[in-house]
């Protein structure tokens, strides 16, 4: 049988999904499995470990099955993931020793203001191109091994592994065969060191974690090993891994210097290619790994938003103003503008340009006439203004003025969002046939290491945009929008400034 199919394992915050992806980038079959969300206290996110992996392959089995193909037409596996989510686990019972905690959880945010207070911060931005944030996964490793009972004896007697997601699944799928990662997700844990290539073992002092529990660091685009032939029933070589956003990246061919793409997930990720050297941003941008293949490290900036559209399903599920998460267009359509309503979804604290683990959320200028159209209106507004605050600091930071941004995500399906966004950024958006693009991504680089693509300009050649999005020219309208949604956040940011001590 021939190998016509790729398989891309994309396991997000909310959910895990298969794609089968054929030799003309184009969707075979898709399945998705939510999982549960936990929350065991304000701030606090996590998931089940066990779920993610039962939900994740249960979809890679019902992809095969929907597309009525067996696992020996599958000719390689790219995994892309939720970065920073941390997974503690014991190497011989293969059980974790805690629930995954979220990239979104804040419970190291006091931990991390201590470091501030203490002057690490430029120590650690210089070696790892981040802010000293609880979204890493550096001090959330460290609270598992200081909280969870028998954890820092169990690393002691090397006995634990931690793993980001893309870990965790690559562990599982080999039946404990293979412990790795790539070096876009170890460049997301705040203890790799972005320009040697290393874990760096001053960082592994400062948080408290034993080297012996890492995984080893490969590069995005490589055949890693094999899928036990237990699991899905053939040995299938595991060939690709780049987190996420990275993943996006790739996926939109975003390969050269200075083009840039926007995901639209449970949070927004802006990221702009750099080249092969990294770009030293201020403290409200980060430096990343974007991918390595062969020798080559190509670098990004980046800007992070907590909660894009995630504020979608926050409506639904805790407000349920909407049933379904695809409704809120034609309910936002309802009104012609929010009528001075602004929403900032700060649920998790602010990410860029903020980078405050203390702010919450605001729903402001409410007025007796204000409904439900308005408030989900300005519901998806503010993943505009919040996208639109990072683009103008990465073309400030970089020096590049950036003719369009790719798009991508569930919440680039939106045509009202998508049409905003371009009216706030003033450049157009551009969105793919295919806005899955992050498992395509993850397909890419495992196809590539396999030869099932020979080349980038093969690639290319299959890429399919569908629509473009061009910003009408009304600036004094818009800079009026843009302002009083600053107002917005700077209530925000003083209630903050309470919540954190800065302001007695």
């Amino acid at each position: 049988m021939h190998k016509e199919l790729v398989l891309a394992l994309d396991q997000g915050t909310t959910s895990s999904r298969a794609i089968l992806f054929d030799r003309q980038g184009k969707i075979v079959s898709i399945a998705q499995k939510e999982f549960r969300q936990i929350y065991p206290h304000s701030g606090y996110v996590e998931h089940d470990p066990e779920e993610i992996w039962t939900t994740q392959i249960a979809a890679a089995k019902q992809v095969l099955n929907d597309a009525g193909t067996s696992p020996e037409n599958i000719a390689c596996i790219g995994i892309t993931n939720q970065r920073e989510t941390t997974v503690v686990w014991n190497k011989e019972t293969g059980i974790p020793l805690y629930n995954a905690i979220v990239w979104q959880d804040r419970r190291t945010a006091d931990y991390c203001k201590q470091l501030d207070k203490e002057g690490y911060v430029p120590f650690i931005r210089k070696k790892t191109g981040l802010p000293l944030d609880p979204y890493f996964s550096a001090t959330k490793i460290k609270w598992i091994l200081d909280n969870i009972p028998d954890a820092k004896q169990l690393a002691a007697e090397n006995k634990l592994l931690f793993g980001t997601i893309d870990t965790w699944l690559v562990w599982k799928l080999s039946m404990g065969a293979l412990h790795l990662t790539d070096v876009s997700n170890a460049s997301r844990t705040m203890l790799y060191n972005i320009h040697s290539l290393q874990w760096d073992e001053e960082l592994l002092q400062l948080f408290g974690i034993p080297m012996q529990v890492l995984p080893q660091v490969l590069s995005s685009s490589e055949i890693y090993g094999h899928t036990d032939n237990r699991i899905l029933g053939s040995a299938i070589p595991i060939a690709g891994i780049a987190g996420d956003q990275q993943a996006a990246l790739f996926g939109q061919l975003c390969t050269k210097e200075g083009m840039i793409k926007n995901t639209y997930g449970t949070g927004c990720f802006m990221l702009m290619n750099t080249g092969d050297k990294p770009v030293n941003a201020d403290e409200n941008l980060l430096t990343t790994i974007a991918w390595k293949i062969g020798s080559i490290t190509t670098y990004a900036l980046e800007g992070s938003i907590f909660v894009g559209g995630a504020v979608v399903q926050w409506l639904r599920d805790e407000l349920g103003i909407i049933e379904n998460s695809a409704d809120i267009e034609l309910l936002a359509s309802e009104v012609a503008t929010s009528e001075g309503v602004y929403m900032v979804p700060a649920f998790t604290g602010l990410g860029a340009p903020y980078w405050d683990s203390f702010a919450r959320g605001i729903i402001i200028g409410l007025s007796r006439g204000t409904g439900k159209a308005h408030i989900a209106r300005a519901a998806l507004e503010s993943i505009a203004y919040q996208s639109d605050e990072i683009f103008s600091l990465m073309q400030k930071q970089s020096g590049i003025d950036i003719a369009e941004i790719k798009v991508d995500g569930g919440a680039a399906n939106n045509d009202l969002l998508m049409q905003f966004q371009a009216e706030l950024i003033g450049k157009n958006i551009i969105r793919p046939k295919n806005t899955e693009i992050t498992a395509l991504g993850a397909a890419y680089l495992a196809g590539l290491a396999t030869g099932f693509w020979k080349s980038m300009d093969e690639l290319a050649a299959i890429q399919e945009h569908n629509k473009i999005f061009v910003p009408a020219k009304n600036v004094q309208y818009i800079q009026q929008k843009k302002n009083e949604w600053q107002r917005a956040v700077q209530t925000v940011l003083f209630w903050s400034s309470y919540s954190s001590g800065k302001t007695q």
